[in-house]
């Protein structure tokens, strides 16, 4: 491959909304690969201005999970460089700027159309089969109505202005040339009520002014291109060479989902996966080295890499690959290497200060620890459906249970004792179950076992990832039919909308 005439400057930048994505990673090494191929730099930028939803703990896993697998940045929130500041809402000011330069010439404009019209109108367009896209109310506002609603402290939002006909062309280092209609594309919010830009603003005005020579993302974002094309025009900036990976797939063929599969990085820690494994199978999705081999480490990859060599169709994350792969890397350690790997994983002073508040009490012998703790220090015991019977909730009810628990658990936005056992009691009253009868399901699901140390610091204990792969297994178990999920979903849907109000 040969290399760019300019310096290459490739970043990563996850949004700290949640676990940190085994996709952020699969994007991350292949930029990480690609920057250090042509001697170049790795940036790692935070897209932290969803307020509601971005926290610092996701931050501080993301950049820890990034960490443990090997994948150093050389500019970041958390090491600064050249370009800070690397966290989107400490760049209010920049965004600001900008967007008021697209104002002013005219390549942007205020909209003070309310939600409720907003709502009406996507419905109206619905309704006529029509693809649901702001319908130029606020585009042409004379400038003397403007000023003096924004004078009044009207609330309002920055759109961008889009071609009403033409076609947007692109070349993908991927995918070749790439058209799509303008007709397509929305008047993009740039800049929220709160003073927030969008994504679609933040990005292109960090990767300019960051030097960014490559954007590499996932193919989710190609429909994108044409709104970002458009702010480069406006801008006067030359836009980056894109390349739109292809995104990781369930054996189903559908996107990786944490709904159907285990999509946090620190799951794959937690059971025992080895960084190294883990980074070189996200190095054979939807690539192979040139000799063919499949054990490789990341030094290797931006060796060889050539996006030439990658596969546009989607790969499957397989995890009895993964587990093969890894057990490859456990061969190979000395038994000096391999105990040192168990003492990291699971006997460091961290884990055991975890476990041993909730074994002391109950043991009279050492002897006693094994049979206690082997759910949360191994695998949990494989279950059979018939195990869900004899409890005092029926099969549906043990369904229903376990389902919208699940699905309660995804949506927690922390980790804690009180927390879950919070979550677990609305979900009980939701469903009209007595709490007691309620947790013998989720007991059997979480450790095997009818009866367990106490369930609600064993899930603290096994982390979000494992609890809630292990909900979803006992589902399988106990089996749903299609039918029935779709009334799971529409019965959930109820009960969030009286947690909300």
């Amino acid at each position: 491959m040969s290399t760019p005439l300019t310096p290459v400057r490739t970043r990563i930048a996850p949004s700290p909304t949640g676990d940190p994505h085994v996709g952020t990673a699969y994007i991350a090494l292949f930029n990480w690969a690609f920057a250090r191929h042509h001697g170049g730099q790795f940036i790692l930028r935070l897209e932290d201005t969803d307020q509601s939803r971005s926290t610092e703990s996701s931050e501080r896993l993301i950049l820890e999970s990034l960490r443990w697998l090997g994948l150093d940045w050389d500019e970041g929130p958390d090491c600064g460089g050249a370009h800070a500041p690397y966290r989107q809402s400490d760049r209010l000011a920049v965004y600001r700027t900008h967007v008021d330069q697209l104002v002013a010439d005219g390549h942007a404009f205020p909209c003070f159309c309310t939600a409720e019209r907003l709502d009406a109108m996507r419905a109206e367009q619905r309704a006529r089969g029509e693809t649901t896209r702001y319908d130029g109310h606020c585009l042409d506002l004379p400038a003397s109505e403007v000023r003096a609603r924004i004078e009044a402290n009207e609330s309002h939002v920055i759109r961008m202005r889009v071609p009403e006909q033409g076609v947007c062309r692109f070349n993908d280092l991927l995918r070749g040339d790439i058209e799509i209609p303008y007709s397509q594309i929305d008047m993009q919010v740039l800049l929220k009520a709160d003073g927030f830009p969008t994504y679609h603003l933040a990005v292109v005005v960090d990767d300019h002014l960051m030097g960014i020579s490559h954007v590499m993302r996932g193919e989710e974002w190609i429909n994108s291109v044409p709104k970002h094309a458009l702010l480069y025009q406006y801008f006067g900036w030359d836009m980056p060479l894109h390349a739109h990976l292809p995104l990781l797939r369930n054996q189903d063929q559908s996107k990786l989902s944490k709904r159907k599969n285990p999509t946090s990085i620190n799951y794959y820690r937690d059971i025992g996966i080895l960084p190294e494994a883990l980074v070189n199978y996200l190095g054979l999705m939807g690539w192979s080295m040139p000799d063919e081999r499949e054990i490789f480490s990341p030094l290797e990859l931006a060796e060889a890499i050539d996006l030439q060599r990658i596969s546009l169709g989607g790969p499957i994350f397989d995890l009895e690959k993964l587990s093969w792969l890894n057990g490859q890397y456990l061969r190979a350690l000395t038994p000096d290497q391999f105990a040192d790997r168990l003492k990291q994983w699971m006997l460091n002073d961290t884990r055991l200060g975890a476990l041993i508040p909730l074994v002391q009490e109950r043991t009279e012998k050492l002897a006693d620890l094994a049979p206690q703790v082997s759910y949360l220090l191994g695998e949990r015991a494989p279950l059979a459906s018939e195990a869900f019977d004899g409890f005092k909730v029926d099969r549906e009810q043990c369904v229903l249970i376990l389902d919208h628990t699940l699905r309660a658990f995804d949506a927690l936005p922390s980790w804690e004792r009180q927390a879950l056992f919070d979550c677990c009691q609305a979900v009980a009253a939701y469903l009209d179950i007595k709490f007691r009868d309620y947790m013998q399901p989720l007991f059997l699901a979480v450790s095997g076992k009818q009866v367990s140390l106490p369930l609600f610091d064993s899930m603290v204990f096994l982390g979000s990832d494992v609890t809630r792969m292990r909900l979803r297994d006992a589902l399988g178990v106990i089996g749903v039919s299609k039918k029935m999920a779709k009334r799971l979903e529409k019965n959930y849907a109820a009960f969030s909308v009286t947690q909300a109000t």
